[in-house]
């Protein structure tokens, strides 16, 4: 059976949608499986649902594609769709695999869409040989230590360094690095970014308001403004 790729568009104008809907229809392989009109609809979809490719508006109103992407570092393979020049490098940064200016024609898609089928290709083998690593790896007194990623409980940055608590341990592990870097050692739905300056292991969430949260060893964690849309989905007690 041949693959599908599941598609979300994202883009705060119905004419965008109409266009790339009609590009995806021409291809077997892909299904539009889902619409949204803002930001905050795109993140709510994306928590719900699971899709392999989004097309991403960049210049949308509450929430933009460059902030969404900010929000969601492990979203599906991500083409941006634009009108403006402006934002190619940070969407290049946020890891977006092509970025595609309105009025985008078929070829150019055609180009984006082998793009996202080689990448996706290349990051379903990377995650059937990493199926087994579960663990955090950091250099620590001159030697390599892995840390299980079920025994973190939050990683706190400390500019060119971070912390990183373990419940296990009394006292945290001072490690070198940063949260951006580490964030793709720790590929996990479990792990979230709340705070420029935390990652936490939502497994180990006992409390959560619109503010902080509650780790399970008391521990109180800030929630940054732009990050509090992620909560949603976290049990409010």
């Amino acid at each position: 059976m041949a693959l599908t790729y599941r598609c979300l568009i994202i883009d705060d104008e119905s004419p965008a949608h109409k266009a790339l809907i009609s590009h995806i229809s021409k291809f077997d392989e892909l299904e539009h499986s889902g619409s949204a009109f803002n930001g905050m609809e795109a993140i709510k979809l994306l928590n719900e649902n699971q899709y392999d490719i989004i097309f991403l508006d960049i210049n949308m109103p509450v929430i933009s594609g460059v902030e969404l992407m900010e929000l969601q570092p492990k979203r599906p393979i991500t083409i941006v769709t634009t009108a403006y020049s402006d934002f190619a490098l940070s969407a290049y940064q946020n890891d977006a695999i092509d970025y595609l200016m309105k009025p985008i024609s078929f070829d150019k898609f055609s180009k984006a869409i082998e793009k996202a089928k080689t990448y996706h290709s290349g990051n379903n083998l990377k995650k059937e040989n990493n199926d087994d690593e579960k663990a955090l790896s950091y250099r620590s007194n001159g030697q390599v230590i892995e840390t299980p990623l079920s025994d973190i409980l939050y990683i706190e940055s400390l500019g060119n360094y971070m912390k990183l608590y373990n419940c296990k341990l009394k006292s945290p592990i001072v490690i070198y690095g940063s949260l951006a870097s580490i964030s793709a050692e720790i590929d996990c739905a479990h792990f979230l970014q709340v705070h420029r300056s935390f990652i936490v292991n939502t497994t180990k969430i006992s409390a959560v308001t619109t503010k902080n949260l509650t780790m399970s060893n008391g521990d109180t964690i800030p929630v940054g403004r732009k990050y509090q849309i992620l909560l949603n989905n976290l049990p409010l007690r």
